[in-house]
This record gives C-alpha cells, structure tokens and sequence, in this order.
C-alpha cells in the first residue's frame, strides 16, 4: 500500500462514514499530489441508446451514443492512434463516469516526446480555451494553452471523429457530433511527471499522452489524405500502390490512415517490396505486423504504424506498398493526384505475390497509405502546398514533382544533412478555406485548409524539422484578398516556431493567362509575396516567383517553365523550383 503524503491526513474507519475522504491529498507544498486521469473522472459522457438518462454530457441531458462509438471502433479500453499519439479510449462501461470536467486537476503522466496530446470536446456551444502547466522530471515547468471545439458546432474539418447522433432524455436526435484530438507543444525530450489541466468551463478530458517524437526515424515518404472517397468497391482485394522513397534506411515501417472515416476499415496482411516494374517486385515481399499480428483494424479517424522490419529501403527509389482489404471497403481516406500509376488485384490476398499478374486493376491516387518511415537519419522536411507541389501536369510515374528534385539535391551533396522530404501537398488546396468539408464521402478533394491539415500533415509528420508553405494561388484565385491570405500564412508560421519547427514561405508563383489570374488577382497575389519577403514572419523565405516569372512579363511563368495552363510548371520549371533552393536553408 502506497504511504501517504507528507502532511497528508488519514481518514480513520470510525469516522469514513461521516466525513467524506479527500479526492487527492496535499504535499508538504500543498500542492495536490497528481493523480492517474481516471481516478478523476467526474462525468459521464457515454449511455447507451436504451438507458440515454444514465449520462449528462453538457449538462442539460444529452450524451455520446455507445452504439455509435462501437460502430466507429472507438470501444472501451481500446488504445486508438491519432496524430502519432497513442490514447486509450476510457475502459468504462455507459452511464459510468468516462471524463474529467477541466478544472485545474493535476495530472500524473510520464514519457518523452514533442508534444501534448489531449482526446477532448467542449459542450458549451463554442470553442473555448485554458493555460495549463506541464512539470519535468527535472524540475522545470512550461505552459501550455488548450484550446478545444465544442462537441456539436466545432469544425468537422479537425475533428478526429464524428457520430452521427446524440443521446436525450426524450430518445436520439441526429446531428454530427464530434471529438477532437488537440496537441500542444512540449520541451522536446524532456520527461515529463505531470500536467495541470486548464481551469476552463464546459472542456471535457477523455484521454491524455506524451505523443513521441518519433527519434530515431526519418520520413522518407508521405501523402495527405485530400478527402474521403467513393472507391471500388473493393471485397477481397489486394491493393499495390507505387510510393517514392526520398532517403533509404535499413529498416522500414509503414503508416495507414482512416482520417475522416466513420467506420473502421480492416487490412488484413501487408507487404514491401521494391519494384522492378509496373506492378512486379525485385523479390518476394515482406510482411509487415501489426503489434505482432498480421493485420489490423484502423477505427474511424484513427491510424495503424506496422511495427519496425528489418527490411533495407533505398533512397531515390519506387517500392510497391501491397495491402489486403478482406471486407467489402466502398469509401476510403484518398490523396487523390498521385502522378502515379498503382494497382489493384483480383480476389484474393496477392500482398505477397512478386509478380504482377495479379494486379489487373489501375489506380491513379493512394487509398489508405500516408507514410513510410527509414530507421535513422536527420528526420524530415515537410512541404504543405497545392498542386504544384502535388506534381500536377508533370509527367506521370516520372517523379520529376519539385520535392522529388530537391531530393536528389539533398543526395548528391555533403554539406547539408539527407534530409527525408515528405510532399503533402493536395491539389486545388487552399491556405484559410476548406474545399472537402472534413466528414462524410465527397467528390472534392481538395482538402481541408492548410490551417486546419497543419496540425495532422506537419507537425505529426516523422521528425519534422523543417516545415516549407507553399500555398495562396488558390486562394486569391478564388478572391480572397491578400490580407486573408496573410493573416493565414502568419498564423502557420507562429504554430510551427511554437513547437520548435524551422519555417519557411515560398512567394506565390505568376499566373496571368489563366482564367481565374486576371490582373486584380495577381495584384493581390504580389501584395501576399511582398509580405511573405518582407515581414520577417519566416525563418527563411524561398523566392519560387522571381525564379519563373518572366522578366519582361512578370505577371506571367516564362514559357519554357509553363506547362501550358499558364497555372502550372512543367517538368522544367518544377526542376527550376527546386534548383533555386538555397539548401542551407532547410537546416534548423
């Protein structure tokens, strides 16, 4: 039995029934002495649809619907991993207290990593906010401010699940209810002891981790999810997506994701391998597990890394990502413009199968797959952009995108460290608008803001160091104004030195000729580059305008960099993009 506090009261059996024992007893300091989360659960979120008065959420009646949880795969005790962090869903049973209301509790929590992740929702109808405190095992402390959306207004768009209705006292009522996972950053590898919750109104903690920094692996390939989409559909299906790896290593994992999913996905065994062509492999895949198993289901939102293979991966190269899909899957996370062919196959599990024999079917985007990870390295530079960045109008299966060239700089040289460069741009994406709502099956795709995708496609990208924006053509082209643009880019820029990350801006590219850049549009986009040059906002800044412009027109790309659209390089200008990086630059 664990001694008490110094100082600390013991309540004597003569007395417990009359006088209540304290929740968490003081030390010498009098501070409270920090507790486990569930021994501080104090509401109950959950119920199940026959009994909805067993809980009371936002006080006034309503809950979360078991049913609705379980059919997302978000069942009691079950560890879920969103954002690179690993947060278990409370084990408790509907109506059971599942929550703490935030009011200055102090925590225990322990671990090393890059930040704070917290499976939270507010129910006071808006999004709110509190300061906490985080304690090192070294003594330090640092501060920290949650900010958390309500659990049926907040944005669909960062949410990490969303259910489709909510439990009252009077039966169900239909509407998106949702959860969000909110990190904050830490001191970087300092251990931590504890965490002093927010004294906030209305915010309701489920889970809270040390989300791992992910030392000792480098990205070496990445794609974001621009929307969830109609696929197949696919019933015992083996799908071979073609990815290009930017730095090699001598062991591999690999990363799925079901972000804006409302129903868990199964994968039932997975391979890699390096492609010798088309669909065919050098040699006979590997399997990669899942916590030792073959398999995995990924619940709704949530996202599956394989365990660490040895497996050497080399840089610069294609290898084939095998998966099988046992159950019948019509909807999946898509990054739609891969700029590369992949395949599908007839039934059966061919994930191990080197020859292409199998794989009958085409696919233009990459279902599922968001990440593959090398064992060693520097860690990773993480570009967020459009589809310049995406590679569209360059030549496909080519890999001639402008990260791809930067990385075969990176290569050849010694005196910058091989970064890994993780591509997440989407096509058609915006800096402050959603195209793709953020929930349910939808034709756009492209993507939520990159505002709200910086948390997901930066910052809990493997080891980033560096973050490069690249975006703001859509956006005045679909008439924001420049100070929207800015206020946007500024924003990014400020969350990205919050957690210690390197960022740097690239000037918006020329685009008079095309129909949406008539003049008062490009007005607008050189007020955003003046800015971006000047403002100091930026660690550094990449002039990718005055790199394409052409000199007697310099609202327009030179033509032997336009690919026609007057929108979009071709082969040589995305080469030219990347040429003119000062490589230095990338170095924190």
């Amino acid at each position: 039995m664990r001694r008490p506090a110094p100082g600390c009261a013991i309540v004597i059996a003569l007395f417990a029934a009359l006088v209540p024992a304290p929740t968490a007893c003081a030390g010498a300091s009098g501070r409270a002495q920090p507790q486990p989360l569930e021994r501080l659960f104090d509401n109950a979120a959950v119920s199940d649809d026959a009994r909805p008065d067993t809980a009371d959420f936002d006080g006034l009646g309503a809950s979360l619907s078991a049913r609705d949880l379980t059919a997302a795969g978000w069942t009691p005790g079950r560890t879920l991993t969103v954002q690179g962090a690993r947060l278990t869903w409370p084990l408790r049973q509907p109506g059971e207290p599942d929550n703490v209301l935030a009011d200055g509790q102090h925590v225990r929590l322990g671990g090393r990593g890059d930040a704070l992740a917290f499976l939270v929702a507010a129910t006071g109808g808006a999004t709110v906010g509190g300061a906490g405190e985080v304690a090192y095992a070294d003594g330090t402390r640092s501060s920290y401010r949650l900010t958390v959306p309500d659990w049926r207004t907040g944005p669909l768009a960062t949410k990490a699940v969303a259910l489709p209705h909510r439990n009252t006292p009077a039966g169900p009522v239909a509407g998106r209810t949702r959860l969000y996972v909110v990190t904050v950053p830490l001191v970087r590898e300092r251990r931590v002891v504890s965490v002093r919750l927010p004294r906030t109104a209305g915010v309701h903690v489920f889970a809270l981790a040390v989300r791992a920094s992910g030392a000792g692996w480098t990205g070496t390939w990445a794609a974001a999810p621009s929307g969830y989409q109609a696929v197949g559909p696919w019933s015992d299906r083996t799908v071979r997506l073609v990815v290009h790896t930017s730095v090699g290593g001598p062991r591999v994992r690999l990363r799925f994701d079901n972000t804006f999913a409302q129903a868990p996905v199964r994968i039932g065994g997975a391979t890699v391998a390096v492609q010798a062509e088309g669909a065919a492999a050098r040699e006979v895949p590997v399997p990669v597990a899942f916590g030792g198993a073959a398999g995995i289901e990924i619940p709704a939102g949530a996202q599956a890394f394989s365990d660490p293979l040895g497996f050497t991966v080399p840089a610069d190269t294609n290898l084939l990502v095998s998966f099988h899909l046992p159950d019948t899957v019509t909807a999946a996370p898509v990054h739609r413009l891969a700029v590369q062919q992949s395949y599908v196959s007839v039934p059966g599990d061919h994930s191990a199968d080197a020859s292409a024999a199998a794989y009958t079917g085409v696919l233009s985007d990459w279902p599922l797959l968001t990440g593959v990870d090398v064992r060693g390295g520097p860690g990773s530079v993480v570009v967020i952009g459009d589809s310049i960045t995406d590679g569209d109008r360059s030549t496909t299966n080519a890999n001639r995108r402008w990260p791809n060239v930067l990385t075969r700089r990176l290569l050849a040289q010694y005196v910058v460290p091989h970064y890994g460069v993780l591509n997440q741009g989407i096509s058609a994406n915006r800096v402050v608008a959603d195209g793709y709502p953020g929930d349910g099956v939808s034709t756009d795709a492209s993507g939520v803001s990159a505002l709200d995708r910086l948390d997901r496609d930066a910052f809990a990208q493997t080891s980033a160091r560096t973050v490069i924006v690249f975006e703001g053509v859509n956006d005045v082209r679909r008439l924001a104004s420049a100070g929207q643009v800015v206020a946007g880019l500024r924003e990014i820029a400020d969350r990205a030195h919050a957690r210690g990350l390197r960022m740097l801006a690239a000037t918006i590219l020329p685009c008079a000729g095309e129909i949406h850049c008539p003049p008062a549009v490009d007005a607008e986009r050189v007020a955003v580059n003046t800015w971006i040059r000047d403002s100091g906002a930026f660690d550094a800044v990449l002039d990718f305008d005055a790199a394409l412009r052409d000199p007697r027109q310099p609202a327009r790309m030179l033509p032997a960099y336009d690919s026609g659209d007057h929108l979009h390089p071709g082969d040589a200008g995305l080469a030219a993009l990347a040429d003119s990086v000062d490589l230095r630059t990338l170095m924190p």
